[in-house]
């Protein structure tokens, strides 16, 4: 996340130093009056080679090599980061098809800018003719905690008879196998939606599962976490085959989120070392973004 304060320099030189959203296409029109960034300043554009940074003044004190390096172990500092480098994003991506750059894609001055844009052009012409016209959708499936498991078990007996050991044994192990069956539906069920949707998008892209820790409790277990680059005349059909599952399997839930920017799909398999997909970071910033209009 640190590339381009590696490539600008520690920003000593200067008390601001450029942080970069996205790469684009030259826009229709300039952004909005209102639209802010990280630290409430409002991003700009740069132009050069064909292509266009959007950018936004950041303090050095905040965003040289060092400090940068401490603020993202602070987890409340990388959330509201992300949030501010998402807002700049999704605005960008409801009038073009950006290019998201890595959270924290910093250059010591406008010239460190143009240098990238400059040295990459191919690459990042590559990226940005394979996204055009496209947007991303993320899907997953979650299987609820007790799937499977409740239904089997036993009915209780008498408050203050107790359950005999064998009779404890043979209740966890036919709950144990339940889980297990419902687990491997669950997984079925993911693998013949993912081929499905898959046929009907450009590309595909599966995450590891999120990790029960990382998540809301109830959720259930994440079964599949993908995302799939859709064009976005073809939205309305994908979203359709979606909610065709919706009920289809008894403790199952099938989550969409989007459309995004394509951030899962800003690699280049020609150039695996350039400036690669969206981190984390912008994960954080995505998930905080739907929550926030959920509870708008």
């Amino acid at each position: 996340m640190t590339d381009g304060t590696t490539r600008g320099g520690s920003g000593g030189g200067s008390d601001e130093l450029r942080y970069v959203y996205a790469v684009c296409r030259p826009l229709p029109g300039p952004l909005h009056a209102d639209l802010t960034g990280v630290g409430g300043a409002p991003p700009r554009q740069l132009a050069h080679e064909g292509l266009v940074a959007v950018l936004g003044p950041v303090p050095a004190r905040h965003f040289g090599l060092e400090p940068l390096r401490a603020h993202l172990e602070d987890l409340d500092w990388l959330a509201e980061t992300a949030r501010a480098h998402q807002h700049v994003i999704g605005a960008l991506a409801a009038v073009t098809c950006p290019l998201p750059l890595r959270l924290a894609t910093v250059f010591r001055d406008d010239s460190g800018v143009r240098a990238m844009l400059e040295s990459e052009n191919e690459r990042l012409c590559r990226i940005l003719d394979r996204i055009d016209g496209h947007v991303e959708w993320g899907v997953k499936v979650w299987l609820h905690a007790d799937a499977g498991g409740s239904a089997t078990a036993e009915p209780s007996r008498p408050r203050g008879a107790p359950a005999s050991g064998r009779d404890y044994l043979r209740q966890r192990k036919a709950q144990r196998t339940a889980g297990e069956e419902a687990a491997a539906r669950a997984e079925v069920f993911a693998r013949r939606l993912h081929a499905e949707l898959t046929r009907s998008a450009a590309a595909s892209r599966q995450h590891p599962p999120q990790s029960p820790a990382l998540v809301d409790a109830g959720s259930g277990l994440n079964i599949l976490n993908t995302a799939y680059l859709v064009p976005r005349s073809d939205a309305e059909e994908f979203l359709e085959l979606i909610a065709r599952t919706e009920g289809s399997q008894p403790g199952l839930r099938v989550e969409v989120t989007g459309p995004w920017a394509a951030y899962s799909f800003t690699d280049d398999p020609g150039d695996p070392d350039g400036l690669g997909p969206g981190t984390n970071g912008e994960k954080a910033g995505k998930d905080t973004a739907r929550k926030d209009t959920e509870s708008g």
